[in-house]
């Protein structure tokens, strides 16, 4: 049924103030001073300085001035760290996030809404940037989207300006429908993992022709092909112009995915999840894929059961770029805590394991160079914390994207209120 009046007018006042709420504050210059700066990409810097200009990182280091006219942010026994990045999201996404009707998608590019509460939370948890991937029910997904987490600004402003094109490829249970409660008469090929391989070889041999013939088009004239969205964008793969990124778990998958790769003359940008990277590690370091996984997230479905939890430093010890990425909408508020993990199982140090939330991920989506450390040069998105990130009791104090404060503890409550406003009906009470 429809809100009765009464509930409506409710309706349009909550949604009113929790928009008046979720403006960001006005850009201005900021410096953070008397902090411990960790740069990730340099030494860690005590008692230092960071200046953010017009949405950019312009001074680093301690004897930094502070030009007058700019907003100074007290930093005493506090962390400031570079904004963290998760690599693999499904926050913010309209309208569901699977498409599985065909198997090979790779024309369709998902929606961003800017209204999820979950942008707010991950920045309550230190994230400004998210890569957002929709589902793995497709052999050749859609494109994704790369989003900062600009909260209360329109779904235009939320897009990351100049991030690379991503499509996202998936193998195994979730492609094949193994454990869809469907009868098998109404399942969609591929139904197996060979015919999983067997559907990339097919349309990728299909789009070598599509190219073959534009080529012999532009080069000699005559009748001009057909146009075929995509077809187009499989060109655009095997080009290099959108990477790829892969749902992917079993060792064996992940090797043919790289073969077939490779005999169509591109490349696998990341694998996420990979939980049986460990025992590939060194032909993904030789393919050039970088790996983007959980910290303790296994054994849910047959295929997880052979993760471990040294697979991350396992394959970074194996020269693989690697990341820890949320794939949760709760777990995106702790990526910090999750990184950590990296250090107990396998003995990562200290940035090395900070790499994983920050440069790591900004390298896998092609963001590297505006984001993921804290150098001179690169956009102001930062993240303050009250103590250490992997300390048991830290916790953010203060969120900043391209240099304007998108989350402050002090006004937290407040926000949380009203993200938890709900509207009942005369149906559901």
């Amino acid at each position: 049924m429809r809100p009765s009046p009464r509930h409506g007018f409710a309706a349009l006042a909550a949604v009113g103030v929790l928009a008046a709420a979720a403006a960001p504050a006005v850009a201005q210059d900021i410096a953070i001073r008397n902090v411990t700066v960790i740069t990730i990409t340099g030494a860690v810097i005590e008692n230092g300085t960071v200046v953010v200009r017009d949405g950019r990182i312009t001074a680093v280091g301690n004897d930094v001035e502070i030009p007058d006219g700019v907003r100074v942010i007290d930093g005493t026994d506090k962390y400031l760290m570079p904004g963290l990045i998760d690599a693999h999201s499904h926050a913010a996404i309209d309208q569901g996030i699977n498409e599985g009707s065909e198997s090979v998608t790779p024309e369709v590019r998902i929606q961003v809404r800017n209204d999820d509460p979950t942008i707010y939370r991950a920045l309550a948890g230190g994230v400004t940037s998210a890569h957002l991937l929709h589902g793995s029910a497709n052999t050749i997904g859609g494109q994704s989207a790369i989003i900062k987490m600009r909260w209360g600004r329109t779904m235009e402003e939320m897009y990351f300006e100049g991030a690379p094109r991503i499509v996202k490829f998936a193998l195994g249970e979730n492609v094949t429908r193994a454990s869809t409660s469907l009868p098998d008469s109404l399942r969609r090929f591929p139904k197996s993992r060979m015919g999983v391989e067997y559907t990339l070889r097919s349309w990728f041999t299909r789009a070598q022709e599509y190219r073959s013939g534009w080529e012999a088009y532009r080069e000699d004239g005559g009748v001009e092909p057909r146009r075929d969205l995509r077809l187009e964008a499989l060109v655009d793969i095997m080009a290099g112009d959108i990477l790829v990124h892969a749902h992917s778990y079993r060792g064996d998958e992940i090797l043919m995915l790289m073969r077939v790769a490779e005999e169509f003359g591109f490349r696998i940008n990341t694998f996420q999840h990979v939980l049986e990277g460990y025992k590939v590690a060194e032909e993904l370091a030789q393919h050039g894929a970088h790996a983007s996984t959980f910290a303790d997230n296994w054994a849910y479905k047959v295929e997880a059961f052979d993760a471990i939890p040294y697979n991350m430093a396992i394959m970074a010890s194996r020269g693989v770029i690697v990341s820890v990425n949320s794939d949760s909408g709760e777990r995106i508020r702790r990526l910090y805590q999750e990184a950590a993990i990296g250090m107990k199982y396998g003995g990562m140090s200290e940035n090395e394991a900070l790499r994983m939330i920050t440069l790591n991920p900004a390298i896998q989506i092609g963001v590297e160079d505006q984001v993921g450390s804290i150098e001179v040069g690169k956009d102001g998105d930062l993240a303050l914390f009250n103590h250490h990130p992997f300390d048991p009791a830290a916790r953010v104090e203060m969120t900043i994207v391209d240099g304007i404060v998108y989350f402050d503890r002090a006004e937290a409550d407040t926000m949380e209120k009203l993200l938890r406003v709900r509207i009942t009906t005369d149906d559901d009470r």
